[in-house]
């Protein structure tokens, strides 16, 4: 067994999220690593990824689910004040050799955390700094908010030991903060899925999928429908989403397309396979124009319809678009905000290419078996926390 003790700090993630919880937590403890997540409570209860709140289970304060250890504060009670934040009081109480922040602001924690420690426990504690995206991204945040935090995150980064990020591009942005950052790529890739199927056979309709979040906000629930649309006035389209909106949002498919829009609901991580068995295509849409981490983005979708042989679907961008290029496993729209006219005319062109299609699929299935499922992704994980706890440097040529 390690016995190294392990704190994960969450300000704002739920603590099911497939990266905290379901790749990182858990393979961590198979590892033999002690590990405990602090996470927020909003109302009194812990929340699930689409935000609803648990009533009825994880209601106690502390609780050790699938080998983790639970522990939960009141995310009203956060004040960024040290003396009397209930996640740093959390945190230092641990004394843990590693702590794992997955946000900025849990960044901020971790580094208080650490320095405390130091100075008054005279504990030398790891920080990890897991990069789930830029922030401040300087695209979404006005100057002096990006200003103000770009200061902050500098002077935070001083404490950090290890950084851990999910795209080649977002590594380079923290390179270009400090050259001398030890900073490792950590896909948000999903186990191997079993039963592998090629996409694309099925020449009498095509299914396009969506896996997440639908919102008005963002525009991708109206994109969907006019896709739909569109495509079903040449061709036999069904556009699959797996999820929704969240707690508490509604949305209803217009009329003339309610039979090619098919809705499974928030699914359980484990059961996502299941349902994307019928999926010729999945789609990701950002305008990449708008947002820095959109440009960057290599999102859990991305990896999930990759691992199951399902080619993608995306716009210009850096990273998805290097990938789908690179191991010619899906279809680039060439604009950094791509209509839905400009996505139908893909499917269109995909529906007639069945053999390209095809091949698509076992390219997109084949690149995870080889390289980037999280079998592969824990390796690296055990290998930032193994240089961490060795007393003996290394160094990669």
């Amino acid at each position: 067994m390690n016995n190294k003790k392990v704190c994960m700090l969450v300000t704002e993630h739920p603590f099911l999220d497939a990266r905290i919880f379901k790749k990182e937590a858990k393979s961590l403890v198979k590892k033999g690593y002690d590990v405990t997540m602090i996470v927020p409570r909003r109302n009194g209860y812990l929340f699930d990824v689409n935000s609803r709140p648990f009533t009825d289970k994880f209601l106690k304060q502390t609780f050790i689910h699938e080998g983790v250890i639970i522990k939960t504060y009141d995310i009203s009670k956060r004040t960024f004040n040290p003396l009397t934040d209930p996640l740093f009081h959390l945190g230092v109480a641990e004394e843990a050799d590693i702590y794992h922040a997955h946000e900025f602001y849990s960044l901020h924690y971790g580094a208080e955390i650490k320095r405390f420690l130091r100075e008054k426990k005279k504990k030398d504690v790891k920080l990890i700094y897991d990069s789930h995206e830029i922030d401040p991204d300087p695209f979404t945040t006005t100057d002096d908010i990006f200003q103000r935090k770009y200061k902050m995150l500098v002077n935070m980064l001083k404490e950090v030991n290890h950084v851990i990020t999910v795209s080649e591009s977002i590594k380079a942005w923290f390179l270009t903060i400090d050259p001398t950052l030890s900073v490792e790529v950590i896909y948000n890739s999903p186990p191997l899925a079993n039963n592998f199927i090629t996409r694309g056979k099925n020449k009498q309709k095509l299914t396009i999928c969506h896996e997440g979040n639908v919102s008005d906000k963002t525009g991708n629930l109206t994109k969907m429908c006019k896709i739909t649309e569109i495509c079903n006035a040449s061709m036999n389209l069904n556009f699959k989403i797996i999820g929704g909106v969240l707690h508490g949002n509604s949305f209803t498919v217009p009329p003339n397309i309610s039979n090619k829009v098919i809705m499974t609901g928030w699914v359980d991580y484990h059961s996502i396979p299941n349902e994307m068995a019928d999926v010729d295509l999945g789609w990701i849409d950002r305008d990449s124009s708008k947002s820095l981490n959109f440009m960057y983005a290599m999102p859990n979708k991305f990896f999930s319809y990759l691992n199951n042989g399902i080619p993608v679907l995306v716009n210009k961008s850096s990273d998805m678009e290097y990938f789908v290029r690179t191991f010619r496993c899906g279809i680039v729209v060439n604009k950094l905000n791509a209509t839905a006219s400009d996505y139908a005319e893909a499917l269109l062109y995909a529906n007639s290419n069945r053999n390209k299609l095809m091949q698509m699929s076992i390219n997109a299935r084949k690149v995870m078996e080889e390289l980037f499922s999280w079998n592969e992704m824990e390796k690296r994980l055990f290998d930032v926390y193994e240089n961490l706890s060795s007393t003996n440097i290394k160094y990669f040529i």
